[in-house]
């Protein structure tokens, strides 16, 4: 008879097989990662360490919270302003119709048809921005779009009649509302999935009704997971720039667009570094928006291990 050697334990009790002493990653491991790590030191981390550093600094290098200051006065401080009322009133749309939507196919067949092509169909559409957003919406609804023009022969209905409103806040509003819905279908259907059958039947057998299951089970439970899409959705539109870019030719009316004016137009002696600025006030916001999105996470997943 031959002997097996007994595999090699960790002081825990766990059988190691792989990585390095003290489960250190392997060098297959950090080959791996290395060009993931490289990418996102040069595109994401290099670019937030410039901004966190030119946003304290004069046109002389020197330490300054004039910069920031700024951001508080004129029409920097409005164009914060009016991006979180634009964020929040298309985050608060898209929650709510995205929620719906998603109710409407969570409560049917999880293998049918239909949730195969909205689930799909929200994929799509959740990343379709920018450019060719901002021409769809100009083919369709624009000054000579298909639909202005059919209303306006058909109908004799003017849908720019005395005001431009699909190049300001109305219009970026309509806009973004179009991904916003699409991506909380993604992000709230597993918290409606989520919802296990024993829950309501436990609530049936105690004599419970519809109202006491959504005000003592459902409710509570997938409250959370909807403020943190919620917050996502907010943070989603904070920080898009290129439909606004594309759609809005004059004027920066939101904070991104600020931001582009001071990096490729003329920039006031002593606010060459104001640009910066405003990306760090954009970093906080969204910073602030997502670490309150994690800790709702975390609650959500205490309910999900129960």
């Amino acid at each position: 008879m031959t002997s097996v050697a007994p595999a090699a334990t960790t002081p825990g009790g766990s059988t190691g097989k792989t990585g390095g002493a003290a489960g250190r990653p392997s060098a297959a491991a950090w080959l791996v990662a290395v060009p993931f790590l490289a990418f996102a030191g040069t595109f994401l981390v290099y670019p937030t360490v410039l901004v966190l550093v030119g946003a304290f600094q004069d046109s002389n290098g020197a330490f300054t919270l004039g910069n920031l200051g700024t951001l508080f006065t004129g029409v920097v401080f409005d164009a914060f302003l009016r991006s979180i009322e634009l964020s929040a009133l298309t985050a608060v749309i898209g929650a709510v119709c995205g929620a719906l939507l998603t109710w409407a196919i969570a409560v049917g067949n999880p293998d049918g048809v239909l949730r195969r092509v909205v689930v799909a169909g929200s994929g799509v559409l959740a990343q379709f921005g920018g450019v060719p957003l901002a021409f769809a919406f100009l083919a369709t609804v624009g000054f000579e779009g298909l639909v202005t023009k059919f209303l306006r022969d058909s109908a004799g209905v003017d849908l720019f009649a005395g005001s431009a409103w699909l190049f300001e806040l109305p219009g970026l509003t309509l806009v973004y509302t179009f991904f916003q819905i699409p991506l909380m279908v993604i992000v709230f259907l597993p918290a409606l999935d989520g919802l296990r059958p024993q829950w309501r039947e436990a609530n049936a057998s105690l004599g419970g009704t519809s109202w006491t299951y959504w005000r003592h089970v459902g409710g509570p439970i997938l409250t959370p997971p909807f403020l943190g899409a919620l917050l996502l959705l907010f943070a989603n539109a904070f920080s898009a720039y290129a439909t606004a870019a594309a759609l809005v030719s004059q004027g920066s009316p939101i904070v991104p667009l600020q931001i582009r004016g001071f990096l490729t137009g003329e920039v006031v002696l002593g606010q060459e570094n104001l640009g910066k600025a405003l990306g760090l006030g954009m970093v906080v916001v969204v910073s602030v928006a997502m670490g309150v999105n994690v800790l709702l996470q975390r609650k959500v997943a205490k309910w999900v291990r129960r």
